[in-house]
């Protein structure tokens, strides 16, 4: 079974209940995740199996559709509303000092991974080392709010819609936005809307999923995995270049150079068609190779 499954992940379980779930019923043991979400929160999770895992990273990369609800005035150490509140202050702010601080955060900004997270330091997760009541420093990472939109504010809530990059954390950027303002803050809902062109209107329920499988129609929802490479190019290989390929080789090719990007990456096919894996188009010295990047056979 290769392909990946939108799974509208429901709350109370973590990313990985999730596709030890679906690993079970599908009897499926490679299967992974692209972008993780919270216990609490719920939305798509695109849940990849068999070789379709090795495709991961790109589904990881893709713009991601937040609606998030922001509550004003109390702090929690796992900077959401399942976390110990660590101060409760007054909202004394208007609602053009909320809306102007929330868009001074779109663009590139550097957040800190927040403690009780699955970061690992030194193998460990942040989080295992948040409950024994440890701290440890943190390295802050660029990431993009490419966009936010704010639905409603009401009293100390504020409900909008954020657009991210990959590796965003929407509980930092909830808490960042209290401090700013100087009454604190985190976040109290979560749902992802969206990865990319995956949308939360056809994600499937475990329910439903499970449903399928018992009517032996599992194969009717699960994506094939060229669908999230559509956008790069298409290059055949003979038999001598393709095992080549195999090998790990570096492979000169004659190509128009007006027409490709030095690391552009491109899907390598054989001659009849199948897909064997991902090379990546290195431009040196006036001449084009083709590197390989990722097997997918």
């Amino acid at each position: 079974m290769n392909g990946f499954i939108n799974v509208l992940k429901p709350p109370g379980m973590t990313s990985f209940d999730v596709v030890a779930y679906l690993r079970n019923i599908l009897k499926q043991k490679k299967a992974g995740h692209a972008g993780t979400l919270d216990p609490g929160a719920s939305g798509v999770l695109l849940i990849c199996l068999g070789k379709a895992t090795k495709t991961i990273e790109y589904l990881s990369d893709m713009k991601k559709v937040y609606r998030v609800e922001l509550t004003l005035g109390i702090s929690t150490d796992s900077l959401d509303s399942y976390g110990n509140v660590l101060a409760i202050k007054d909202v004394n702010i208007t609602n053009e000092q909320i809306i102007k601080t929330i868009n001074s955060f779109v663009g590139e900004i550097e957040q800190i991974p927040p403690m009780y997270s699955a970061v690992k330091i030194d193998g460990e997760r942040l989080y295992k080392i948040a409950r024994k009541g440890n701290v440890v420093e943190r390295k802050p990472r660029k990431v993009i709010i490419y966009s936010i939109e704010i639905i409603k504010i009401s009293k100390n809530k504020v409900l909008f819609d954020v657009v991210c990059s990959k590796g965003t954390y929407i509980r930092t950027l909830c808490s960042s936005i209290g401090e700013k303002l100087g009454c604190g803050g985190h976040m109290s809902f979560l749902i992802r809307k969206s990865i990319g062109d995956f949308t939360i209107d056809s994600a499937y329920t475990l329910e439903e999923i499970l449903d399928m499988v018992n009517k032996n129609k599992i194969h009717e929802i699960i994506l094939n995995f060229e669908i999230i490479l559509k956008e790069f190019k298409n290059m055949v290989l003979d038999k001598k270049d393709l095992q080549k390929f195999i090998n790990g080789c570096i492979i000169p090719i004659n190509m128009d150079l007006d027409n490709l990007d030095d690391r552009m990456q491109v899907k390598v096919y054989d001659e009849s068609n199948n897909l064997f894996g991902i090379g990546e188009i290195i431009k040196e010295n006036e001449g084009c190779y083709l590197k390989s990047r990722k097997l997918l056979k």
